[in-house]
This record gives C-alpha cells, structure tokens and sequence, in this order.
C-alpha cells in the first residue's frame, strides 16, 4: 500500500511577498475604478438634473453676437426662441433615422430683423418629401417665431460617413460647414431644433429631439469592486494555504 504524498512545502517568502504585492496594487486599482465611476455616476445624474431644469424651462431669447464664441455644453438643450424670416432656398437636408423611420433632417437659415442668422433644424421628412416642391405650404413667406432646443453643432460627418458638401450629402448636422456650403455668411454655431408646432402642410415634422444619457456607471462600479473583493479572496486563501504548508527543508 503506498504511503501518502506529502504536502508539497510552502512557497518562499520572497514568493509570497511578489504575490502580495501584485495583489495590493491590482486592489487598489480596482477599487480606484469603481470610485472613479461612483464619481461618475453623481456627475451624470447632476448633467441630467440641468438638462431636464433646461429643456422645462421658458425660452428665452438665443445668446447675442458676442457671446457666440463662448457657447459650449453648458449651453446645450437650453430653451430658445426666435423671430424672424425663413431662408427657404438655402435649406439642406441631412439623411436621419427617426421613430418616424429613415429620411431627413430640414435645416433652414432664419434671419433676424437685427441680421443675424440661425441655422434652424425644421424637423424630419420622409424620402418622398425632400424635394421641396412637395411640401411647397411649408415654405412660407413672411415672418415667423420658432421655440426649440440649442444644440452644438455636429462637425464632420456619421460613424464611417462623411459629409460631402459638394456633392451635396450630408450625415451631420455641422454648422460650419452647411453654413459654408450655403453662402450663409457669419452665422451661429449652434443649430436650433425646433419643437413639436405644426408646420403648415404638416411637414416639417418637429419635436423629435431625443434626450437620453446613457447611465450605467453604478453596473460598472458594481463590477469593479466585486473584481477587487476577488483578488483580496483569493490572495487571502493563497497566503492561508500558504501558511499551512511545512517550511522547506
């Protein structure tokens, strides 16, 4: 009958302090994550609080002249209104998926009686309704107030598409640039979406800004502090079996 194997001997101690060591820095980085996403989570629930007291609150005339230079995110979703006339023969249409299904974004330029210019996102229309000739009630003369959101403006293009001002495809709703392809001079740099009042004709259809933020830092943290309870586990039972061992002879 053969004899039982021996426990095998206890790792060296200069093993054991490696191990330690790795250990301790892998829990403190852990840990570190999941507070920095706790953090994160307070930061995004006060981003949505200012943007939800923005969007609720009565509009207000959009910033002057001089203040478009220092519009930013604090800015964004911040209620606007503002008179004036149509540009009907400078709007661009830029592609969009909507609950509505796929098709365009209306961006028309509105002057001001003071002159200045605000590049307008109308609403959506379906692919049949582009041309403008299709909607011609929607392309009124005369003045005309419009309520709606400031949004910043979406340089560049989509995800793997980009806009392409001369042949006349756009992705984005970037300011600069439609207002460039426009021949719209000095105009803001923001854009307005305006909101759910008809249009004459029905169309544009406005009102179909969506406003979610995306929230799970608390999952994250969640992770990151049961990955850190891990490594504690499991360095403490390495160190206890550890313990157990015989020494080497």
């Amino acid at each position: 009958m053969s004899a039982p194997k021996a426990a095998p001997p206890r790792p060296t101690g200069r093993f054991l302090g490696l191990v330690g060591i790795a250990a301790l820095a892998a829990f403190a980085i852990l840990v570190g994550l999941g507070t920095w996403q706790v953090q994160r989570r307070t930061w995004k629930l006060d981003l949505i609080a200012r943007v939800d007291a923005r969007i609720h609150a009565a509009p207000a005339a959009p910033p002057a002249r001089e203040a478009w230079a220092a519009i930013g995110t604090d800015d964004a979703y911040r209620r606007l209104r503002v008179r004036g006339l149509f540009l009907h023969d400078r709007e661009t249409l830029v592609q969009a998926v909507t609950e509505l299904g796929g098709g365009f974004w209306v961006l028309t330029p509105l002057e001001t009686p003071d002159g200045d210019r605000f590049l307008i996102n109308r609403g959506f229309v379906p692919p049949e309704r582009r041309d403008a000739a299709t909607r011609a009630q929607g392309q009124f003369p005369g003045e005309t107030t419009v309520t709606g959101l400031l949004r910043l403006s979406e340089p560049g293009g989509a995800f793997l598409r980009s806009n392409d001002p001369a042949g006349g495809r756009w992705f984005s709703r970037d300011v600069a640039a439609i207002a460039q392809a426009r021949g719209l001079g000095d105009v803001a740099p923001f854009f307005i979406d305006a909101d759910a009042s008809a249009n004459p004709g029905g169309l544009p259809v406005g009102g179909l800004t969506i406003i979610a933020f995306r929230n799970d830092h608390l999952v994250y943290a969640l992770t990151w502090y049961a990955l850190a309870l891990m490594v504690a586990a499991g360095t403490a039972y390495l160190f206890r079996d550890a313990l157990r061992r015989p020494r080497r002879a």
